[in-house]
């Protein structure tokens, strides 16, 4: 059992430092509202710290799931961030879905610290989470992974080393590209099989047999049918990663027209208000296209 640290209590990290203490390690937990840090206290066993420094101190593994690429940089190089108080030989472990750049960045401070650094961005979402279940896609040496595999699987179905630091940054984009596309296609599917007056019930249960099928398609059709859009990974957060992917394909020269349109249509999703929205209310878009060219209307 190792003496680690999480940082980042949201909706990932609540359930993933969980599945660290139940596994019997020692678990030191930060987070910026004080508060979700208590409430985490109140059904696992471990302690809550007041800064990412004093949470880290003497651990041997901490790991990080915040927001961006600013949050990430706030809690590990920022005003009482982790990575002045890491002892050299220890382990960071960066589960945000951030940029490559930053994984590089970060990478190169712990080196110069000395201790090691990977990224690991996560995919499963928030049931993926709770549920142990996440895929893991890391960049790093091969030693620094095989030192953090076991404590990974508390709380994953799969890890993987892609690559140098930074190469887990770039395949969690590689996911959000063919999500972003592949919940388009799906919205347009369910939206074009109602205007036929098809009874898309049936529809489903014959093309998800197919060619066509996906989890998305078994998992979302029937809440996005019925217009719930509760279920998980944000319309907001999706644009954060979006961005992210849009930018690197500027550095590498990656061709990315749907990704880009997507991208828009989601913004259009978060002038209806769906900002918290999940990523399946690709399809309210399409219900509400007459909101979008009233405005031209009446000019």
């Amino acid at each position: 059992m190792a003496k680690v640290t999480f940082i980042g209590l949201g909706v990932m990290g609540f359930p993933m430092a969980g599945y660290l203490s139940e596994a019997g390690h020692e678990v030191r937990v930060y987070n910026r509202t004080p508060q979700k840090a208590q409430l985490w206290l109140e059904k696992y066993r471990g302690a809550a710290f007041e800064t990412p420094a004093q949470a880290a101190e003497g651990a041997e593994l901490v790991f990080a799931c915040v927001g961006n690429d600013d949050d990430l940089r706030s809690v590990t190089i920022g005003e009482h961030g982790a990575f002045a108080a890491m002892a050299a030989g220890s382990l960071f472990v960066d589960h945000t879905t951030a940029s490559a750049e930053v994984a590089r960045e970060l990478d190169a401070e712990a080196q110069s610290r000395g201790f090691s650094f990977l990224d690991a961005p996560v995919s499963g979402g928030q049931a993926g989470a709770e549920n142990g279940v996440l895929t893991i896609m890391v960049g790093g040496g091969q030693a620094d992974f095989d030192r953090a595999k076991p404590v990974l699987d508390c709380y994953a179905r799969a890890a993987s080393l892609l690559g140098p630091v930074g190469s887990g940054q770039q395949c969690k984009m590689v996911n959000q590209i063919c999500i972003a596309g592949l919940v388009q296609g799906l919205a347009e599917g369910l939206h074009f099989a109602k205007a036929a007056g098809l009874d898309v019930e049936q529809v489903v249960n014959v093309i998800s047999k197919g060619a066509a099928q996906s989890w998305q398609m078994e998992n979302r059709y029937q809440t996005m049918m019925a217009g719930e859009y509760e279920h998980g990974f944000a319309v907001d957060w999706m644009r954060k990663d979006l961005g992210i992917v849009l930018e690197e394909a500027k550095s590498n020269g990656a061709l990315l027209p749907v990704t880009a349109l997507v991208d828009q249509f989601y913004s259009e999703v978060q002038a209806l208000g769906g900002g918290r929205w999940d990523t399946s209310s690709l399809l309210a878009r399409l219900t509400n296209l007459r909101d979008f060219d009233a405005p031209a209307d009446k000019s």
